[in-house]
């Protein structure tokens, strides 16, 4: 009977030993699989913190490509951002000092006669192909050394004239080279802080590997201001040393960001504007790559190639990302206005 009882006992504290053994293995397990799932969740988290915004105060309304206005006159082939020539919608009219953005494309040995201006400040930023300036003295076939008169812009070339009281030019794709290529370009208008300012030209080329390495800050406002004398504006000092000056509180910039890179572009080009607070930064992507390229701005909002976006409730000295997102290279330019 004694080994009978001892019997019972032992298997009674085998059994209880292999229930909490099993116990303690499932316990054991469901907390490695807590701690995997907890694991995976903060990964995921921070992935979603270094994706979210850190302009939490600003708004960013995307303006897609195909609610731009436009026209294809067969030489010209063009798209409207705001309101202009034929295309009217009054949801569209200007966003701060900015006026026109048209994004054209020109015919070989086509393009915009004589023409005049008046009080607006306007650049033509070339993506691909020539664009020959003339002013209203020189005609086709006359060329002159200086650039101011005579220029045929290439990419990287940003031209840029103060309408002022008034000036005529015009611009061709003279395919001086017989490559039969189409211009493409955007030219942008913006309302100067004064009228009828003496009528000025500006010039210059900014490098694209710069523009592979951040965003390149490319007109300012003059550093003389509204106030400014004859004499500062012939001299016609920027903001910025190395930029072109325009008669408003503008910044504007460009930059060529690589796939899988992001640039951050500081708002009003640090102490180069007056207007600190509540600036209007129009964000533009040009269709340059056939729509291999793509953004996203802020860790929140993603634009394909002709898009565009308004950012509004935004400082100087903020700091906007633009990630490229997309398979291709991406170019992006930035009109930042008081």
């Amino acid at each position: 009977m004694l080994p009978d009882l001892i019997h019972s006992k032992t298997t009674l504290i085998i059994t209880v030993t292999v229930l909490i053994t099993a116990i303690r293995a499932v316990y054991m397990l469901s907390s490695n699989n807590t701690n995997t799932a907890t694991e995976q969740s903060m990964k995921t988290t921070n992935t979603l913190k270094a994706a979210m915004s850190t302009l939490s105060h600003t708004k960013i309304v995307p303006r897609p490509s195909k609610t731009r206005g436009g026209a294809d006159h067969g030489w010209l082939k063009t798209k409207h951002t705001f309101s202009f020539a034929g295309w009217y919608d009054p949801r569209y009219t200007q966003f701060g000092s900015l006026r026109v953005l048209n994004e054209d494309r020109v015919e070989p040995g086509e393009g915009f006669p004589t023409h005049f201006h008046q009080n607006a400040e306007i650049f033509s930023y070339v993506l691909s192909g020539e664009l020959t300036h003339r002013d209203s003295m020189l005609k086709k076939g006359a060329e002159s050394t200086d650039k101011d008169k005579f220029f045929r812009l290439q990419r990287g070339d940003v031209q840029f004239t103060t309408g002022g009281r008034g000036i005529s030019h015009s611009e061709f794709n003279e395919d001086s080279q017989g490559k039969k290529e189409w211009t493409h370009f955007l030219q942008i208008w913006a309302l100067p802080w004064k009228r009828n300012l003496p009528p000025a030209y500006h010039t210059n080329t900014f490098k694209e590997e710069d523009k592979r390495k951040g965003f390149v800050t490319i007109i300012t406002p003059l550093k003389a201001g509204p106030d400014a004398t004859l004499e500062e504006e012939k001299a016609a000092v920027p903001a910025r040393e190395g930029t072109i000056p325009i008669h408003a509180d503008i910044v504007f910039s460009a930059g060529i960001i690589p796939p899988g890179s992001a640039f951050t572009y500081m708002v009003g080009g640090g102490d180069a504007v007056s207007s600190k607070s509540d600036r209007k930064v129009y964000i533009h992507f040009p269709e340059t790559k056939g729509g291999q390229a793509k953004i996203r701005l802020d860790g929140r909002e993603v634009l394909n190639e002709g898009d565009g976006a308004y950012v509004t409730h935004i400082n100087a000295n903020d700091m906007l990302k633009v990630e490229s997102i997309g398979e291709a290279e991406a170019e992006v330019v930035i009109i930042d206005s008081e």
